[in-house]
């Protein structure tokens, strides 16, 4: 399939638990250009792939570094990086090593600590750590977490101070968590280092939420999301990844291509409208 641009890309979450050599095969043949992914699987497996580690197969880090070159596939974020109470950011050096030979051009963390002093000493290791490493560095908010608003990733990043570190637009996150296309419009287009596209409905059960975010989204169109309003607001030159997880269609034994080949579709017919 020939690809329809090169600024989309698949994101770990919505193929689970598959590795990275075959999640590689997958976007080349979905005619995608980018992925994102972790150095260990995500915890849901409904296709029972067998384990890796990129942390602990050397073998596996070359496999998948020659099958980004052979597919014309790069890394677009590295992730992973979660910043809890008692997680020391300095401890990760290997992961950040590990993110550069792999040819990330990014990596990116969530941060669920409520102490705002210390997330601002962890944000700022990270962007410095990443900076050392030839990586971006991005923080990704979610509603119900410490850093659960643009407004407030924003503030942080003001904060920190280092001219590295972005934020990564989910648009999930962003509607679900008040925001707008208006907001983004207003926001420094050179603070918006990833995006990430799905839909979802406008209102739903916040206690539900993580849940429905790691399990449970809707392919572009399906949904209530305004994505065309947002992808307008957006820079037109920065990746957007898909991330689409459908974990009931993937326990009833529909496989990746299955369900990704229509948001896949959809997300190209949105882009062309777009650049229009």
């Amino acid at each position: 399939m020939s690809r329809s641009t090169s600024r989309l890309g698949i994101e770990v979450l919505s193929v689970f638990a598959m590795p990275p050599v075959p999640f590689i095969g997958l976007a080349a043949e979905l005619g995608c250009s980018h992925i994102s992914l972790g150095l260990e699987p995500m915890p849901d497996n409904p296709h029972s792939y067998p384990a890796w580690s990129l942390r602990q197969d050397a073998t596996l880090r070359k496999e998948t570094v020659a099958a980004l070159a052979d597919n014309a596939i790069s890394i677009a974020f590295g992730e992973g990086f979660v910043f809890r109470p008692g997680v020391e950011v300095r401890d990760m050096a290997d992961d950040f090593a590990l993110m550069a030979e792999l040819g990330a051009k990014c990596v990116n963390a969530v941060g669920i600590d409520p102490d705002r002093a210390r997330s601002e000493d962890q944000f700022g290791a990270f962007a410095d750590m990443a900076a050392a490493n030839g990586l971006r560095a991005s923080i990704e908010f979610m509603p119900g977490l410490a850093l659960g608003t643009l407004a407030a990733a924003n503030t942080l990043i003001d904060a920190v101070g280092r001219t590295n570190l972005g934020v990564v637009i989910d648009c999930m996150h962003l509607i679900r968590s008040g925001g707008s296309a208006q907001e983004l419009a207003a926001f420094d287009p050179a603070r918006i280092a990833h995006i990430q596209l799905c839909d979802a409905p406008l209102t739903a059960d916040m206690a539900q939420y993580p849940q429905e975010a790691k399990g449970n989204r809707l392919c572009p169109g399906e949904g209530e999301l305004p994505l065309a309003e947002i992808l307008a607001a957006l820079p037109r030159d920065i990746v957007v990844g898909l991330e689409v997880p459908m974990l009931a269609k993937a326990q009833q034994g529909i496989g990746p291509k299955d369900r990704l080949q229509p948001c896949v579709d959809a997300a190209n017919a949105l882009l062309k409208g777009i650049a229009q």
